[in-house]
């Protein structure tokens, strides 16, 4: 796997993000998949793929405490793409288990609860949505947050058993707003108030003019502002 990791980086070395694309679909046709949470990011990621026609499954998960905007912009860009995002939902039973015992605010109360429902909430349907896949498209930026910079643009993911791909990774805030108003890509109009980081809506808030973009994820705690979904 290793040798095939070394072949596929030094192929996509220099090429255009939709070559990228091209290149690991002869590899791996029908089994590239791209996770979409309708950011900014994977909002450009779902124009290129849309635009140039690739043959890459969209899906997104949708925890059940989303904002009522994000699920709006689930039907447009549907609409505005002719596209299939495929939805995946969390299991009923752990969630119903979890609410039960907790209540439905439990991630507020510690790191190891949030954790938890992000896990059953996000974590365990990503599981299910990428079975089969070879190849995860993320919309991942190394700007994003410090635990994100030493991301490389395609590694190898052991506990998936999968290569992860993050076309976005050298990419400045700055050029996806720029392709998103060159391209009239629509987005979530919750960035305009200062969400620019937009998960689940009790875990999420706007942000201060100069803060950290992920400084409105998961706010009332000092861990590493991830999910679970990005190790």
């Amino acid at each position: 796997m290793k040798e095939l990791l070394h072949t596929l980086q030094i192929q996509l070395a220099g090429k255009a993000i939709e070559e990228q694309f091209s290149c690991l679909l002869e590899y791996f046709p029908g089994r590239i998949s791209f996770s979409t949470s309708l950011g900014q990011e994977d909002q450009v990621l779902t124009d290129i793929i849309c635009r140039h026609s690739l043959a890459v499954r969209i899906f997104t998960i949708d925890t059940g405490r989303l904002f009522y905007e994000t699920y709006e912009l689930i039907d447009k860009t549907r609409a505005r793409y002719n596209t299939i995002i495929e939805v995946y939902f969390p299991d009923h039973q752990s969630v119903e288990r979890m609410v039960t015992k907790k209540g439905l605010f439990s991630f507020y109360e510690s790191v190891e609860n949030r954790i938890e429902c992000c896990h059953i909430r996000k974590v365990e349907p990503l599981g299910r949505a990428l079975i089969g896949v070879s190849v995860w498209v993320t919309g991942l930026r190394a700007q994003q947050s410090a635990n994100r910079q030493d991301m490389p643009l395609l590694q190898w993911d052991e506990e998936k058993n999968l290569f992860k791909f993050n076309p976005l990774l050298n990419w400045r805030y700055e050029d996806v707003i720029d392709y998103i108003r060159k391209n009239d890509v629509p987005d979530n109009p919750l960035h305009r108030k200062g969400f620019i980081s937009i998960g689940c809506a009790p875990c999420t808030r706007a942000i201060e003019p100069g803060e950290d973009p992920r400084a409105g994820r998961w706010w009332w705690e000092t861990s590493q502002k991830e999910c679970g979904l990005h190790k």
